[in-house]
């Protein structure tokens, strides 16, 4: 979980190959509509987003039943967002990927070819509640160190849900 430009996607697939699991983009999920605001710059709202917070978690749920590993990579920048998609999932870890917006900001400049309009880095970092159980990796890494930063925190603790 991360605000738009964290890294996200990159280091999520990253680490779904690394563990030999299936990797999700939450993104892919929205829907038209949400992505039409996003494009135009105007941030989603909860009702904009419980929707699809259900859909992610029946997803997941799916996985869960049939024993398959999954990485979500997903803003879930709400506690109560986290919460949707966790629920009913016993074993479900939450990695936070932190950067500051001096950071981001340009990385979400730059990045081409997706929905999310630069403009709304400032909303994100206004909804960011911090998580407090979750692995918390900086982003100014490479993939490949946040990776195994991940993989070490996995390593060290249980689900705590």
């Amino acid at each position: 979980m991360g605000v738009a430009g964290a890294g996200k996607t990159t280091v999520g697939s990253r680490l779904a190959a690394s563990l030999a699991c299936e990797f999700i983009d939450a993104d892919d999920y929205h829907p038209p509509a949400s992505v039409a605001k996003m494009r135009a710059g105007q941030p989603l709202g909860d009702d904009d987003r419980s929707p699809w917070l259900a859909r992610l978690n029946g997803v997941l749920q799916e996985r869960a039943q049939r024993g398959a590993g999954v990485v979500l990579a997903c803003s879930a920048l709400k506690a109560s967002y986290r919460e949707a998609l966790a629920r009913g999932l016993a074993d479900a870890r939450l990695v936070y990927l932190r950067g500051s917006q001096a950071v981001i900001g340009p990385r979400l400049a730059g990045r081409g070819g997706h929905f999310m309009n630069p403009a709304l880095l400032d909303s994100q970092f206004a909804a960011l509640e911090e998580p407090r159980d979750a692995i918390v990796v900086d982003v100014d890494g490479t993939p490949e160190a946040l990776v195994g930063a991940i993989r070490a925190g996995l390593a060290a603790a249980p689900p705590a849900r």
